[in-house]
């Protein structure tokens, strides 16, 4: 079975984003991103996909670690309010899982850059029984 980070570290995606999984344990994960000219819009500020990717991605790792890292869930929807722009720098997505069902699990995350909230989140995913269902 894969860690959460080998799980995380697997996607080409992430790694094309620049993420890293800082932790990933027990329900909770912790993912970094550097703004970087690849991830800016028209404005020069990080683009609103990009910043959902990285939430998207730190919620993935701690649903996934309620499973010991295997990827058993996939997303179902995602709902973020974007506070603030970020135009450089780092940043931290803190994601939590607030109900683990058989079925289905809920989540929630915060992107800070220090001390300023840059946007917050709230999720569903599916709990994939044996692995793939699709």
């Amino acid at each position: 079975m894969q860690t959460p980070d080998e799980t995380g570290n697997a996607s080409a995606f992430a790694r094309l984003l620049g993420l890293q999984i800082l932790r990933a344990a027990e329900g909770e994960a912790l993912v970094r991103m550097k703004m970087h000219d690849g991830l800016g819009n028209l404005h020069g500020n990080l683009h609103g996909g990009a910043l959902f990717s990285l939430i998207d991605t730190a919620m993935g790792q701690a649903s996934h670690s309620v499973f010991g890292g295997a990827p058993n869930t996939v997303t179902l929807e995602c709902k973020v309010n974007y506070i603030r722009p970020v135009s450089e720098g780092e940043l931290d997505c803190r994601a939590w899982v607030v109900h683990a069902g058989r079925r289905t699990q809920v989540l929630e995350a915060e992107v800070h850059q220090g001390e300023k909230l840059i946007a917050k989140a709230q999720s569903t995913f599916a709990c994939l029984r044996g692995g793939k269902d699709w």
